[in-house]
């Protein structure tokens, strides 16, 4: 039985780390043209994107991980049940159950470290990339800027940019709102650059051939029509002041900051149910591998596949349902209409209730 547990086990790692490696290499390249754009067109420093790149690698382990495990299980006793390996077993006289179980251990010892992962590495690596983004804006601010949408990452003004070239802009139009019941002010430039100077953590805007309407103090309703050849504007991002002090988002607390931030709320009267959405969120998506593990053990022996195309897709498959379903819990729970603490474990409860009950009849048949 040792020596076929260890069959087993060197069946499955083969293909968990093939399909980590996939998966996570896909979901890597999705977003490495984005970073290679901030290094080629935006003139992002190298250095900054490298660290951005290392620290997006945790956040993709979280999902490829599970998604591995699954994949593993239904390629390794898929390729044993179609080459009637199963049936032999069987027929020595071994409980199926007995096969599947080392395969359940691994999967526990997954979703263990992934628990901790979750936990400790996601929040900092979450709250590390967005100072380094904010580093970035202040030493590069076209890098965190998009053409052809409204830009509130400013103090004090909305900026619409119509074309940006590295640091050059383009049809520039700059709100700056005067407070309630107060007209709006108005800058538009049809040329601006931005002046960046990180020692002094100001970005200067340059603003080319335009016009700047200035509401009357004595008279809202009437506006000074001002037109230069060149302004100058301080900007500030949001918080850019001292990146250290960044406030954190539910995102970047670890389970023991959320139940802080729990008490502070409930304290105030507020319904915490958001960040218990959070908490359980991480726990649910680390026990995923076990959940995946249970549920594909008795599938891939079933339906008998060895071809790695057909059970990649029923991997895909079986986990666009697994994310749709924590999506509508998560939404479920939001919105009031679940309890957080039951909703976030839907998913893993419909799942491994199936999985639970096609090994039970596996292994009794």
């Amino acid at each position: 039985m040792k020596i076929l547990r260890s069959y087993l086990l060197k069946e499955f790692i083969g293909p968990l780390f093939l399909a980590l490696g996939v998966l996570t290499f896909v979901m890597i390249l999705g977003n490495l043209v984005k970073l290679t754009d901030l290094v080629i067109n935006k003139g992002v420093d190298f250095f900054s994107v490298t660290k951005l790149f290392l620290l997006m690698m945790p956040y993709l382990l979280t999902y490829t991980v599970p998604i591995a495990a699954l994949t593993a299980v239904l390629l390794s006793l898929g390729r044993l049940s179609s080459d009637n390996e199963i049936v032999a077993i069987r027929a020595s006289g071994i409980n199926l159950f007995s096969l599947i179980l080392p395969l359940l251990i691994v999967g526990i010892i997954l979703s263990l470290i992934l628990v901790i992962f979750n936990d400790r590495v996601i929040p900092y690596a979450h709250y590390a990339s967005r100072k380094t983004l904010v580093d970035i804006g202040i030493k590069n601010p076209t890098a965190a800027l998009e053409p052809g949408v409204f830009i509130n990452s400013f103090e004090k003004y909305i900026i619409f940019i119509y074309r940006i070239d590295q640091n050059k802009l383009s049809n520039v139009r700059i709100y700056e709102p005067q407070g309630e019941n107060k007209p709006t002010r108005t800058i538009v430039a049809k040329r601006g650059e931005f002046i960046a100077i990180p020692e002094k953590k100001i970005i200067k805007l340059k603003l080319m051939d335009g016009t700047s309407d200035e509401p009357d103090p004595e008279n809202p309703s009437s506006f000074y029509k001002l037109n230069f050849k060149t302004y100058f504007l301080n900007l500030n991002l949001s918080q850019a002041q001292d990146k250290d002090k960044i406030e954190k988002k539910p995102k970047d607390m670890n389970i023991q900051e959320l139940r802080r931030e729990m008490e502070k709320l409930k304290k105030e009267g507020i319904d915490p149910a958001p960040l218990i959405t959070e908490i359980n969120e991480k726990i649910a998506l680390a026990f995923s591998s076990l959940i995946f593990i249970l549920f594909g053990s008795p599938l891939a022996i079933i339906t008998r596949r060895r071809e790695k195309s057909i059970n990649f897709g029923m991997a895909f498959l079986i986990v666009g349902v697994y994310y749709l379903l924590l999506l509508a819990s998560q939404g479920l729970s939001l919105q009031g209409h679940l309890n957080p603490k039951i909703a976030m474990w839907i998913p893993n409860i419909i799942l491994g209730s199936i999985g639970a009950v096609l090994t039970y009849k596996l292994c009794a048949y």
